[in-house]
């Protein structure tokens, strides 16, 4: 009885790797019983051990049905389906939360119905109002059962759901209440866990990259006092790489999603699609595209959507046309408008690289309007970098500076060196456009220096290939493009033709060229251009 008593002890002082030890010291003297089988389940994952763990839970779900005890048995049947899921095997979990349902049918209200219901409510959150009023019965089950658990599953879900609908403060705000409880480290792991991942889903669907630094900071300060908690820690080690690749701290960022991706591999595949994902991005903005593609391809092996970085990718490859292919292909059948704020951010930039202005000021306006709906700081920043950019390529340059200014001043609030420097990128362009070239190469020159720091080598590349070749007069490069056609003797409508331009849009470039070079004709246009090293005479 010695292994025994040490075990219950252990357990209710949540020293696992004690706890289960001496379980399993007990079960060689003795077989464990249905409750002591749970215990050990509960210690197993913590510790990492799914397969042990998912023993211990098959066993107590035997002993408790033999019993006729069927609420204990159906919250085992629920442990074991969400253990399936963590696993990526769907099916199998399916088929445990069925058992579940089944011997709950003939009990009266308990606490087991409501994760039962609990269950449903993740799996359709996006379902709207419906959904609210199930999520809202779970926190009700749990306070007429007296179930702490279940009231903060329960808030957690009722917040999701409110964020989905458009009501992101008030939804916010309960994900906020339901992190107190799950870093108090007295609710089941399960549910803890499940929390913290619903609150950082959030906190990435809105960018609120302020709300996530301190969450995981918390969360991971309350792991390491929760030794050795494997499965939140690679929970929090993931989120963790978020972070700290907004942040720019790109080398721990990477060194965090590997760990996660060696740490969890067997215990929660769809952290480590995402850790994959993780190292996608980070390789992707270092330039490393080939490392980039291989690490996509792994997490969408394991079922994590590779986009909207594998669409960026393409771009970085100058594959400029399967980059919008790609991205209006990710975009189609999306629904969900926090889902679509991202793949539409980077549409954003793809379209206007792909000469498809309407595309682009289509996709900046969607953006601003989910930017508005949710008044998130993170959306409203890649709004205005959206709005910014489809201004500078329409030649509304005084209109564009101002968008971009606020935007570098968003994204430096928000602690994100990365967006800040690209927006500084555009504003140069920009402010080179209006003929102010001393305050573009401030811009260049600030945002090299990040670019250099964070180890962003194309975008170090880019910018200082652009600091070297300032095009004379304020010319922008595509007003560049455009005048070596009209030197070449080429109409608008081939020019259009050549650079997938409308014929307006060309009449446009052409009028802001005049009027830059100080030209009243195509033929001066073209000695401006020959004498400048923009175009080439044509010999013979």
């Amino acid at each position: 009885m010695e292994n025994f008593e040490a075990a219950r002890a252990a357990f209710a002082d949540h020293d696992w790797t004690r706890a289960h030890d001496s379980f399993l010291a007990a079960a060689a003297e003795a077989p464990l019983g249905a409750d002591d089988l749970a215990a050990l389940r509960e210690a197993s994952w913590w510790l990492g051990l799914i397969d042990e763990s998912l023993v211990a839970a098959k066993d107590a779900y035997r002993l408790y049905v033999e019993a006729s005890d069927n609420r204990n048995a159906s919250y085992q049947a629920f442990e074991i389906a969400y253990a399936h899921f963590l696993k990526g095997e769907p099916d199998v979990g399916s088929g445990w939360i069925g058992r579940a349902q089944r011997l709950l049918a003939a009990e009266p209200d308990c606490a087991e119905q409501g994760y039962v219901l609990y269950f449903f409510v993740e799996h359709s959150l996006n379902e709207g109002e419906e959904t609210l009023a199930k999520a809202q019965e779970v926190r009700a089950c749990g306070q007429r059962n007296g179930d702490r658990n279940l009231i903060a599953a329960g808030m957690v879900a009722e917040g999701r759901v409110m964020i989905k609908l458009g009501r992101a403060e008030q939804g916010l705000a309960l994900l906020d209440e339901g992190m107190l409880e799950a870093s108090s480290g007295e609710l089941k792991p399960t549910l803890a866990g499940n929390i913290y991942c619903n609150l950082m889903a959030a906190c990435h669907e809105l960018g609120d990259f302020r709300r996530a630094r301190s969450w995981t900071q918390t969360t991971s300060d309350w792991c390491d006092l929760m030794a050795p908690a494997v499965v939140f820690k690679g929970i929090c080690r993931v989120h963790r790489a978020q972070v700290m690749q907004i942040s720019g701290a790109w080398t721990e960022a990477e060194e965090e999603a590997t760990r996660v991706c060696a740490d969890v591999a067997h215990i929660n595949v769809g952290i480590v699609a995402e850790g994959h994902y993780q190292i996608g991005e980070i390789r992707r903005l270092r330039g490393d595209l080939t490392g980039a593609a291989e690490a996509y391809r792994e997490g969408h092996r394991l079922g994590r959507d590779p986009q909207p970085g594998f669409a960026q990718l393409l771009l970085a490859q100058s594959r400029t046309k399967g980059a919008a292919t790609s991205i209006r292909s990710a975009l189609a059948g999306v629904t969900d408008r926090l889902a679509r704020a991202p793949l539409l951010a980077a549409q954003v930039e793809i379209a206007i690289a792909a000469g498809e202005p309407e595309t682009a000021s289509s996709a900046a306006d969607e953006l601003a309007g989910i930017a508005t709906e949710y008044r998130s700081s993170g959306l409203e920043a890649a709004a205005q970098l959206g709005r910014g950019s489809v201004l500078l390529a329409a030649g509304r340059i005084e209109e564009a500076i101002s968008t971009l200014r606020s935007t570098c001043s968003a994204y430096q609030d928000l602690e994100a060196p990365y967006d800040s420097a690209r927006a500084r990128v555009l504003l140069a362009r920009a402010y080179t456009d209006l003929g102010d070239t001393e305050a573009a190469e401030r811009e260049l020159e600030a945002a090299h220096a990040v670019f250099s720091e964070l180890g962003a080598d194309l975008d170090t590349k880019a910018v200082g290939d652009q600091r070297r070749s300032a095009l004379p007069k304020g010319l922008t490069e595509r007003e560049a493009e455009v005048l070596a056609l009209v030197a070449a003797g080429s109409t608008n409508r081939q020019i259009a033709d050549e650079l997938f331009l409308s014929q307006k849009t060309v009449a446009r470039h052409v009028s802001n060229i005049f009027t830059k070079i100080d030209v009243t004709s195509r033929t001066a246009a073209a000695r401006f251009a020959f004498d400048n090293g923009l175009a080439t005479p044509k010999r013979g």
